[in-house]
C-alpha cells in the first residue's frame, strides 16, 4: 500500500506541476515532504523512470520532457484512442453519463480565465468519456498517454481565447454523444485534440522565439 501511495503521490505533483520537466528529484526530499520512507520512494522512482516520466541526468533522477518528435507522436496517438473511446462512448454511454458531460461542459465555463482551474476541468471532462466508452482497455491505454501528458511544461488553454474556443469543442462532442452518433463524436474529438496540438506548437514556437 505505502509503495502504491509513494507513487501516487509522486505522479500527482508531476501532474499538477509542482515538479516541471528537467527538475531534479531528491530520494530523501521526496521522503521527508510527502511523510513515506525511503524505500518506497525509492521504488516508486524506479517505476516512473521504467515508464519514461523520468530521466537520468548523471546521477540525478529528473523529470523528462518531450521533444518535439515526442510531443507529435503522443498527440497522433492521443487523437486516434480519444477518438476510439468517443465512438465507443455514442454506443455505449448511458443517459446519465452524457448529462455528466454535458453539466460539465456548462460548469466549466465558469473557469474561464483560470488556465490550471480549466486543465484540471479538461481532464476530469475527458477522463469521463474514456470512462463512458464501458472499455477497460482502452481506458488504461489512456491513462498511460495522459500521464505522459504531464510531462508537458504548461496548458495549451493559457493561450488567449483557447479556453472559450475549447469549452465549444467539448459542446460539440457532447452534442453528438446525445445523438449517438459514433462518426460525428469520433469526428468533433479528433477536431478538439487537433486544435490543442496546434495551440501548443504556436505557444512553443513563441517560447523558443522569445529564449532566443
Amino acid at each position: 500500500m505505502q509503495q502504491r501511495d509513494a507513487y501516487g503521490l509522486i505522479l500527482e505533483a508531476i501532474d499538477v506541476g509542482q515538479y516541471r520537466p528537467g527538475e531534479r528529484l531528491v530520494e530523501n526530499e521526496l521522503a521527508e515532504r510527502f511523510g513515506v520512507s525511503r524505500t518506497p520512494i525509492r521504488e516508486a522512482l524506479q517505476r516512473l523512470e521504467t515508464q519514461g516520466l523520468l530521466t537520468r541526468d548523471g546521477r540525478s533522477l529528473i523529470v523528462a520532457s518531450l521533444d518535439h518528435n515526442q510531443l507529435a507522436e503522443l498527440y497522433i496517438v492521443r487523437a486516434e484512442l480519444e477518438g476510439l473511446a468517443a465512438r465507443l462512448a455514442a454506443r455505449h454511454a448511458t443517459v446519465e453519463e452524457v448529462k455528466v458531460l454535458g453539466d460539465m461542459v456548462e460548469e466549466d465555463r465558469a473557469l474561464i480565465g483560470d488556465p490550471s482551474a480549466l486543465s484540471r476541468a479538461n481532464r476530469r471532462f475527458h477522463t469521463q468519456i474514456h470512462l463512458a466508452s464501458h472499455n477497460r482497455y482502452l481506458v488504461q491505454q489512456l491513462n498511460l498517454v495522459h500521464r505522459s501528458m504531464a510531462l508537458l511544461a504548461s496548458t495549451s488553454l493559457a493561450a488567449e481565447g483557447r479556453g472559450e474556443d475549447a469549452l465549444a469543442e467539448h459542446a460539440n462532442i457532447v452534442e453528438a454523444l446525445r445523438e449517438g452518433d459514433g462518426e460525428a463524436a469520433e469526428a468533433a474529438l479528433k477536431v478538439h485534440i487537433s486544435k490543442a496540438y496546434e495551440t501548443r506548437l504556436k505557444l512553443d514556437a513563441a517560447r523558443i522565439e522569445t529564449q532566443g
